[in-house]
Parts: C-alpha cells; sequence; structure tokens
C-alpha cells in the first residue's frame, strides 16, 4: 500500500478512518451472516474484512509514534463503522422472521392479504381476559415485514404485534433437512 504513505497526514487519517468503517460494517454484517448460518457469505465477507483491518491496523502501527492523530482516526472509524453496519444490516433485512399478530376483528381477510406477501399464514384462535381474540403467525423475509404490517393495518389499526427472528426454518427448502452426517451423526445417536 505504496499509496498511503505518499498521503499527507490529513488524507493518511482519512483513508485509516474510511477504511476502518469499511472492515467494522463488513464486520457487522458478516456476524450476521455467521448467526443465520450463511457460511458462504460469512467467509467472503471475513475475508475482506481482515484484509482491509490489517491495511488499516499496519499504518497506525506505522506512523501512531510519529503522528498520533492517526490512531484517533482509527478509534473514530471504528465508532462509526458500527453506526454504518447497522444501518446497512437493515437496509438490507436478512433473514427470515416470525410476524405475530393479535387482533380483535375477524382475519379471514386480513390473513388472504398477508398470504399474498407472506410465506405462510396461520391463524389460532385465543382469549384475552373475556374477550376472543385471532393470533396470525406469518412467516416471512425480514425486508417484507414493512409490507405486511401495513397491510395488516388496513383491517385493525389497533392490532399487537412482535417480530422474532427464525434462526432455522423449512419455509424455503424444497425439501427436508438431511440428517446429521460426519462426525455430527456419531454425537447425535443415541
Amino acid at each position: 500500500m505504496l499509496w498511503l504513505d505518499q498521503l499527507p497526514v490529513w488524507g493518511l487519517g482519512l483513508a485509516i478512518f474510511l477504511l476502518r468503517i469499511v472492515d467494522v460494517s463488513l464486520g457487522t454484517i458478516r456476524t450476521i451472516a455467521v448467526v443465520e448460518g450463511r457460511t458462504k457469505l460469512s467467509v467472503i465477507l471475513g475475508f475482506f474484512e481482515v484484509l482491509v483491518w490489517v491495511t488499516a491496523v499496519a499504518k497506525v502501527f506505522q506512523y501512531v509514534a510519529t503522528e498520533p492523530i492517526v490512531l484517533l482516526c482509527y478509534a473514530s472509524g471504528f465508532a462509526a463503522g458500527n453506526a454504518v453496519g447497522i444501518l446497512l444490516e437493515r437496509r438490507l433485512a436478512m433473514g427470515l422472521v416470525i410476524l405475530r399478530i393479535v387482533t380483535a376483528i375477524p382475519t379471514s381477510e386480513m390473513a388472504a392479504a398477508l398470504r399474498d406477501t407472506a410465506m405462510r399464514v396461520i391463524t389460532f384462535q385465543g382469549r384475552e381476559g373475556p374477550s376472543p381474540v385471532t393470533l396470525l403467525y406469518a412467516v416471512s423475509r425480514r425486508k417484507d415485514v414493512r409490507t405486511l404490517l401495513a397491510l395488516a393495518r388496513e383491517h385493525d389499526d389497533e392490532l399487537f404485534f412482535a417480530v422474532d427472528s427464525v434462526r432455522e426454518s423449512n419455509a424455503l427448502a424444497t425439501q427436508p433437512f438431511p440428517g446429521p452426517t460426519g462426525w455430527r451423526a456419531v454425537t447425535k445417536k443415541k
């Protein structure tokens, strides 16, 4: 990275700041990919995250004794990278969720409207104190939650909802999950 050595101090500080934003943002998204079990994506993101991080930290170690401002740029980039990573993750909205809706009105029309966007909609009858209510479970992509809530609120603007992440589901699978193989099969046998 010879071009970094040719930058003025303010340019080097800015470059380190931007490199940290990139690597921390990649780390945030990679962490979510790991939690969701997206192996290929997490490997690719991890490679670039570490590549960018090593570049930034090498320049900080090289210049911190003579130009302490690079250390402040490094720390500032880390802080800003957390915010940027969270914003990116919200924009990408990766993964599946279960949207739970509790409503006191008849739900056949609401369920039909949700089925156009959600992968599955399941309804249950219940009670809230003496009053009958209906609970709807809608399995969907996280990016579709706002659309689903808007559809549901067209039928009941006083509904209660909760959104839960789905770690594993067969909602997207075209065939059932295979049983454990290799060393995992040994630990699963009883």
